[in-house]
């Protein structure tokens, strides 16, 4: 071999090093946590790379809790309402799979040291409590459960690169083999038989969200440039309940409104029961579009949770109580005002229940991936549980379609965008493709999509970069769908359509969005041209 070896699977080649792996993960949340556990579980060698610190991400901030069926009987329930929340767009194979395999995998959990109260909570669109937690910061304690467990068991097999940011990945033949890493050592090219995203949503797409900083859709930027489709990413959903304090928001968990808090407006009205007998815990699209009528209306909407007694809300809740106190706010004694903001996105890379994208070589799992789980708007606390099932599936597949990997490869990365321009380009965003969205403003947003590039590449110019693009991409698919439906609601076409289909886009498509029936793969494949 060419090169001098420098341990198992590295190399140095022309000054560059190189390392060779059977499956690269990028993303250390739930999803490529776990994955990476699961493929080592078979004997695997793995490369992780997360641009964070191992528990950095969204998963660590999820404060509700993971929904999974209670027992042996409630998978038809949870499944149920799974897809009432979709509102017609969930792969019904992927709700199947989900509720199938989700229970197994949150008792793994259990064994990995996360420690459950053995009281199961209710939220939105659930028709029983089955929200597994730990106190309100259950994501903290399975990010740090995970963490530990990837810790231990690190060996020449299992690699953990942290601050190591994906440039790009490497094709060959029209197959995803390798990527290139910046690290704070240098650039890293990695061969790899295999490459599988769980790098999260890109909710930093808007000025106002819940979202991480790292929450850029770098998963999404670079499974396009490789080719991969995407799909259904105009479903964005805005979490009902945040306050909102100098441009940043501050999550109040859907547990909130689980444990019986109130919503008020202005006038001190429980208004929810004009908008949907669920009334509070109605799902979270028809609540936070509630909500941002109220406070269009009167001026103000605040929840309110003082007649659970301060107490029971300060011991239930005591992430959320330390987040607001430093805003002068007390969770358990104060009316607390609460809007809208950007929280999770449902589109995201195409998959099959296996994580296998558009892609030969390409798998993705979790927020990053649009695995047809989540449909037109998630259910609340399925995320979690999601990047479990389909982050073990994708890893198991993955290994499974092992193939030699070539000497020579090209990698192809979004253009270097100006990062100064990322608050006007999200203003635009916000502004055409919110709560509320109709075709004039869609229409305006597009025009001119141009942004600034940059030459200098960086971590900042990239993210940039994958911002501009599915921006883009986002909008486009925004304008195409003429009907409301789950977290896209036009003003203009206010009425779901008669059938429900998905909305795809891909460099092999010419960049247009494209309708797909849902559960028909014989038409994904038609119009994709993937043996996925």
């Amino acid at each position: 071999m060419d090169g001098e070896r420098t341990g198992r699977g590295w190399r140095t080649l022309g000054g560059v090093k190189m390392l060779e792996t059977e499956l690269l993960v990028v993303g250390g949340g739930v999803a490529g946590a776990y994955a990476t556990l699961t493929a080592r579980s078979y004997g695997a060698d793995v490369l992780l790379a997360c641009k964070t610190p191992l528990v950095g991400g969204s998963t660590r901030w999820a404060q509700g809790g993971i929904a999974a069926p209670l027992a042996h009987g409630d998978e038809d329930a949870h499944a149920q309402d799974t897809v009432k929340a979709g509102r017609g767009l969930c792969e019904p194979e992927a709700v199947q799979a989900f509720v199938r395999d989700a229970r197994s995998h949150v008792e793994t959990l259990r064994d990995l040291g996360v420690t459950f109260s053995p009281h199961a909570t209710l939220e939105g669109g659930h028709s029983r409590a089955r929200i597994r937690h730990q106190g309100d910061a259950t994501g903290h304690a399975i990010s740090v459960a995970l963490a530990e467990a990837l810790q231990a068991g690190r060996s020449p097999a299992l690699r953990v690169m942290e601050h190591a940011f994906v440039r790009n990945l490497r094709v060959s033949g029209g197959a995803v083999v390798g990527a290139d890493l910046l690290t704070p050592d240098g650039p890293v090219r990695v061969r790899a038989g295999a490459v599988l995203l769980a790098t999260g949503g890109f909710g930093r797409l808007y000025p106002v969200t819940t979202a991480p900083p790292e929450g850029t859709g770098d998963g999404l930027g670079l499974a396009w440039q490789a080719g991969a489709a995407l799909r259904d990413l105009e479903f964005v959903q805005f979490h009902p309940t945040a306050v909102v304090r100098d441009g940043a928001a501050h999550l109040v968990t859907e547990a909130a409104r689980g444990e019986g808090g109130r919503l008020l407006n202005a006038r001190g009205e429980r208004f929810m029961e004009r908008y949907d007998p669920a009334l509070e815990l109605a799902p979270r699209d028809v609540v936070a579009r509630a909500i941002a009528a109220e406070i269009a209306a009167t001026g103000r909407v605040d929840l309110d949770l003082r007649h659970l007694g301060a107490a029971f809300v300060r011991s239930r809740f005591p992430t959320v109580t330390a987040s607001l106190a430093p805003l002068g706010l007390d969770l358990g004694a104060d009316l607390i005002p609460v809007q809208p903001a950007v929280h999770y996105t449902m589109g995201g890379v195409q998959t099959d229940v296996q994580g296998r994208s558009t892609v030969p070589g390409l798998y993705a799992a979790g927020e990053v991936a649009s695995s047809g789980l989540h449909g037109a708007n998630r259910l609340a606390s399925n995320s979690l549980s999601e990047g479990l099932v389909f982050g073990a599936r994708a890893a198991r597949a993955a290994l499974a379609a092992l193939k030699a990997v070539p000497t020579r490869s090209d990698g192809l990365h979004a253009p270097l965008v100006d990062p100064a321009c990322l608050p006007d380009l999200r203003a635009v965003v916000a502004g055409a493709a919110g709560l509320r969205r109709d075709a004039a403003g869609l229409r305006a947003a597009l025009v001119g999509w141009q942004w600034p590039t940059v030459t200098a590449e960086s971590r900042e110019s990239l993210e940039a970069g994958h911002l501009a693009l599915i921006g883009e991409r986002l909008l486009r698919a925004a304008l195409a769908r003429e009907e409301s439906r789950g977290g896209h609601h036009r003003t203009d076409f206010p009425r779901e359509a008669a059938s429900a289909a998905h909305s795809v886009q891909s460099r092999a498509l010419g960049g247009q969005v494209t309708r797909v029936p849902v559960g028909v793969p014989e038409a994904r494949a038609a119009v994709l041209g993937s043996s996925a």
